[in-house]
């Protein structure tokens, strides 16, 4: 603490909180949600046990804590110069995060942690709002341009548009091909076009 009480920024308390995050991910990736443990993650990260259950409380209080941080991370928002390439973009990050072996496991964590915990639910929601919110930028931008309505609702765009992708993995459990990932863009942007979003 510096002299009146206040907290230094980037002091301990965010190296401790980033250590935490770090080995919460590196565990999600390595083990899901099922073997996530508070001991796993203290011992990755080299803080005590004691102190990860004092901050966080439990697993899902880990996964909320790198939901809040990852939320306002960017995000490459492509910019080819057509709505269409765009959204396909867009839809095409998401297909492939998924598809990553490093990030993959740890995006489906998420999921699986927020179906089963309400505070996890809250932060996925909170980071898919942002999310959105950041990808919505390739929708304002066609609006700027003339390809779409000025009415059309640019997050509602992007929620369409991604839909299918989760519901292939989380529901169907099938596989998100390229092609698959662009159908659902083209669907979503021709109902944004008929004036349905």
């Amino acid at each position: 603490m510096e002299a009146g009480g206040s907290k230094r920024p980037g002091g301990r308390s965010a190296r401790v909180r980033d250590a935490v995050r770090q080995a919460t991910l590196a565990e999600l990736a390595e083990h899901g949600y099922t073997g996530l443990t508070v001991e796993r993650v203290a011992e990755r990260s080299g803080v005590h046990k004691t102190t990860v259950y004092r901050r966080w409380g439990n697993v899902e209080g880990l996964i909320s804590d790198a939901l809040e941080l990852a939320r306002d991370e960017p995000w490459p928002i492509p910019d080819t110069g057509t709505i269409e390439g765009d959204l396909r973009g867009v839809v095409q990050l998401v297909r492939s995060g998924f598809a990553d072996p490093e990030l993959g496991p740890v995006s489906s964590a998420f999921v699986a942690a927020a179906v089963q915990n309400e505070a996890a639910a809250r932060a996925l929601h909170d980071f898919f709002v942002a999310r959105h919110d950041q990808s919505a930028e390739v929708v304002r931008r066609a609006v700027a341009r003339g390809e779409l309505p000025d009415v059309v609702d640019v997050r509602e765009v992007i929620r369409v548009a991604v839909a299918p992708v989760y519901y292939r993995l989380f529901v169907a459990h099938e596989p998100v091909s390229e092609r698959d990932a662009d159908r659902a863009a083209d669907a979503a942007l021709a109902a944004a076009r008929a004036g349905v979003l």
